[in-house]
Order: structure tokens, then C-alpha cells, then sequence
């Protein structure tokens, strides 16, 4: 298998909602691309995905909110470059993104 691209190439127009498209579907690993455009997670909406996932903001600047276990919450001010692993069903959710966000999310083994 081989393939060659560009992260920040043919993005998305602006849109009402986030874009996610699939760079690579593997048994080892998936990986996307999130394109946000100033979205936020719906108020009181909380992804709980079954997977972990490993998240890289590329472009942009972006806040995050994750539930620790005994219900506290950390806030998370992420910048381009900056990264975070979300272990699964660890309560997040997407609380800003700039205009411009542009996100690389790999999630281990089949989601």
C-alpha cells in the first residue's frame, strides 16, 4: 500500500458543519482530517467514542474540555502543533476553534 498527499491541500469550503475526511482506513489505525471552521461541540454534548484517539491541531487555535473519571474538567488551549491523546470513553468535547482549524486525529486499530 502507498499513497502520497498533502494535509492542507483541497480543503473544504467553510461550511455549517466540521469536515472529516479519511487520509488512511487500515486495520492498524485510522486517520482523518477535521477541518473546523470556528465550530463548537453543541452545548452540552460530550463525545464519548469507544476508541482512543491521538489529536494534532495543525492549523488554527482551538479549546478543548475533558471529564476526568471523578468528574473533574480540564481545559485545554491548543495551538498549532500542540497534540493530545484521548483514551476512550474519556468524556471531551470541542468548546472553540478559530476559522482556520485544521486538525490530523488517529484513532488505533478498527473504530
Amino acid at each position: 500500500m502507498s499513497g502520497r498527499g498533502n494535509l492542507f491541500a483541497a480543503l473544504p469550503p467553510p461550511g455549517a458543519e466540521e469536515r472529516f475526511d479519511t487520509l488512511l482506513d487500515h486495520p492498524a489505525a485510522r486517520i482523518e482530517r477535521i477541518a473546523s471552521f470556528g465550530h463548537a461541540s453543541p452545548p452540552g454534548f460530550w463525545y464519548d467514542q469507544p476508541g482512543d484517539e491521538w489529536v494534532m491541531l495543525a492549523a488554527g487555535r482551538a479549546t478543548l474540555v475533558l471529564e476526568h473519571a471523578d468528574g473533574d474538567r480540564e481545559t485545554l488551549a491548543l495551538a498549532a502543533g500542540d497534540w493530545v491523546f484521548i483514551p476512550a470513553h474519556r468524556r471531551h468535547r470541542v468548546e472553540s476553534t478559530s476559522n482556520d482549524a485544521i486538525w490530523l486525529a488517529v484513532h488505533p486499530g478498527k473504530t
